[in-house]
């Protein structure tokens, strides 16, 4: 018989990885991650981990304030600020499995080439970054809690390739990774037209399971795990394409993203689609 679950999210903030902004509000610099527990009357369930060793050394410490047994690790994508801790979770909860689909792994293996982990990662975070390690690839489309099965949803290219979300029905929640996005300009950095259609179709999907709560993989800390977050991901995106077809250059498009989707963290994410979708300007940096 299955138990109620329960679920928590927690929240790291970090600085953009994209840091050469030409103007912007530099309060809406910095972007959060955000990691969810979902627990039953005994154990529980870790949806990805954060970016650096002391914010993945807060986690493991987090998560033991529970005082469940944590069964499995679960990443929704291979991106490094989301897979970074596998080795601190692994050391500190040894019987534990951590997991994830195949496609994840793929692209945490290009994370962790030692070329781009020290010309991206180490170099914004210089002594931060954990040795990367490598979770367990899932040969089926589920794992269980108590009883509950927890599913997990293919989403392909979205802010990057092989993306997923998790689906647990017993709660009516969806736990997003960046297929969803929650008052933060979304990291569009490897999309293309279509990727950026194809995410939004992965969206529509979502959003037809009818959830009750939608946790995304970057959201402003103070607010909820609202399924509004699904539609306003899914206008920024068509947003983006809106612009790119009325702006002149980068810095035009930078302007008009920011006056039809004010108020979002993480600014550099919208300067960083401008220079992908209008070209960097002549003599500009890139982070």
């Amino acid at each position: 018989m299955s138990n109620e679950l329960h679920y928590e999210v927690k929240t790291e903030r970090r600085e953009g990885v994209t840091r050469d902004l030409p103007e912007g509000d530099a309060d809406l610099r910095w972007v959060a991650n955000t990691s969810t527990l979902i627990w039953g009357e005994r154990d529980a369930v870790l949806v990805d981990t954060f970016t650096t060793a002391e914010q993945n050394e807060r986690l493991i410490e987090w998560i033991r304030a529970h005082g469940r047994t944590l069964t499995a690790v679960y990443l929704t994508h291979g991106h490094g600020d989301h897979a970074f801790g596998v080795g601190a979770l692994r050391t500190a909860f040894p019987d534990a499995r951590i997991l994830a689909t195949e496609g994840t792994i793929a692209e945490l293996r290009i994370q962790a080439e030692p070329a781009y982990l020290a010309g991206f990662w180490e170099k914004l975070f210089p002594g931060q970054i954990p040795t990367v390690e490598f979770p367990q690839a899932l040969d089926v489309d589920h794992f269980d809690l108590e009883g509950n099965e927890l599913s997990v949803i293919e989403a392909g290219h979205t802010d990057t390739e092989g993306t997923t979300s998790l689906w647990v029905p017993n709660l009516g929640l969806i736990v997003g990774g960046d297929v969803v996005y929650n008052a933060t300009y979304p990291y569009l950095a490897e999309t293309t037209p279509e990727t950026r259609q194809n995410w939004i179709a992965a969206l529509e999907r979502l959003k037809a399971l009818h959830p009750s709560f939608v946790v995304s993989g970057h959201k402003q800390p103070q607010n909820g795990d609202s399924p509004a977050d699904i539609d306003a991901t899914i206008q920024y995106l068509q947003d983006v394409d809106e612009i790119a077809g009325t702006s002149a250059d980068a810095l035009d498009f930078y302007r008009q993203l920011l006056v039809k989707q004010p108020g979002r963290t993480n600014v550099g994410s919208a300067w960083a689609t401008a220079k992908l979708i209008k070209g960097a300007p002549v003599g500009g940096q890139s982070a």
